[in-house]
This record gives structure tokens, C-alpha cells and sequence, in this order.
């Protein structure tokens, strides 16, 4: 079996519509396919998904009424240099492929050390929150964005060209106004 996050262009949907694209893409598939979860943006559907080996192409196929693959991603256990995931981490955040940015800043934070792990952590959760934004459960993202801000609380500076008082901002005023919007780390 291999795992891929998949992305499908996204012509109509919102993050409104996370749930039911999940069962239709489940409803369109056989048993041996597993779809994890579906996550809208504006600009992509994602789409965490298990399939038989070498069988990515036909499963596209008939997930395509959905809409058609922009990319896959395989998704594999490999040791990334600290910088390179940073800076994948960043890539993916301002794409809006917040369950890679995660994953990438995760990579990160386990060669980082003492002071660096908690700003990577409050990345890494508001990451996390705008995973479940696109799952369109803003509670659980601002439950998650509260947590993102204690780690970063004792956190000042440019780390990788991240305004880390910028970031504190605006997550904070996301808390306060309970309008989530996402936005770009640099």
C-alpha cells in the first residue's frame, strides 16, 4: 500500500464543502482505497489517500468527476536537512498545503534545539489549525491558534525571513475577531 496527498484543482468548492467531497470521493472509490480525510482551499482540493501499490493513475481516474489531480505527493518516512524543511515548510504554508507545511516544520523541530522548538511548535500548530479551517471546523482552529500562540509567546524576531511579531499578530487577532483567514508566513 502507498500513501499520497493528492491535489485536485479546485474550480468550485469551498471549505464548506470538505465532508461531502470525503464521501463522494469514498462513494466513487472501491475497498481498497483509503481516503483519510479531504481539506478545501482556495486554490486546491488535498486529499490523504492509501492505495494499492502502482495504482495511482487509475485511482485519479475515478476520483476525476470530483475534479482533476494537480499533483501527488507520496508521502514517505525520509531524513530532510533542517534548513531544506524549513524552507518547505514555508513553501508549503503560503501554497496552502497546511498538512505538509506540518509535516515539514516537524522534520524540522526534531533537529532543532531548546529555544528553537517552541517557535517551530507554534508554527506547527497554526499549520494544524488551518488544516482543520479547510475541514471547515474553526472551533477546533482557534482552540488550536490559542495553543500556537502560548508557543510562541516568548518568541521575537526573523527566523527564515518569518516576522515571528507579525505571525503573533495576526494570529492573535484571529482569536480575538473569530474571523479566520489564512494568510503567508513570509
Amino acid at each position: 500500500m502507498e500513501r499520497y496527498m493528492v491535489h485536485l484543482h479546485n474550480e468550485k468548492y469551498d471549505r464548506h464543502d470538505a465532508a461531502s467531497i470525503l464521501q463522494q470521493a469514498r462513494s466513487l472509490t472501491n475497498n481498497d482505497v483509503t481516503i483519510r480525510d479531504v481539506r478545501v482551499s482556495d486554490m486546491h482540493i488535498e486529499m490523504d489517500i492509501t492505495i494499492p501499490d502502482n495504482t495511482l493513475d487509475n485511482t485519479m481516474m475515478t476520483i476525476c468527476p470530483i475534479a482533476n489531480m494537480l499533483d501527488a505527493h507520496h508521502i514517505t518516512q525520509e531524513s530532510v536537512d533542517k534548513k531544506k524543511a524549513i524552507l518547505d515548510g514555508i513553501a508549503y504554508f503560503n501554497a496552502e498545503r497546511y498538512w505538509e507545511s506540518h509535516e515539514a516544520f516537524e522534520g524540522a523541530w526534531k533537529e532543532s534545539f531548546e529555544g528553537e522548538k517552541d517557535l517551530l511548535q507554534g508554527i506547527i500548530l497554526v499549520a494544524a489549525g488551518f488544516v482543520h479551517y479547510q475541514k471547515n471546523q474553526d472551533v477546533i482552529c482557534l482552540s488550536i491558534f490559542k495553543r500556537a500562540l502560548q508557543k510562541l509567546s516568548s518568541c521575537t524576531g526573523i527566523y527564515h525571513k518569518i516576522d515571528v511579531e507579525q505571525l503573533k499578530t495576526k494570529v492573535h487577532h484571529t482569536i480575538q475577531s473569530k474571523r479566520i483567514t489564512t494568510f503567508q508566513l513570509v
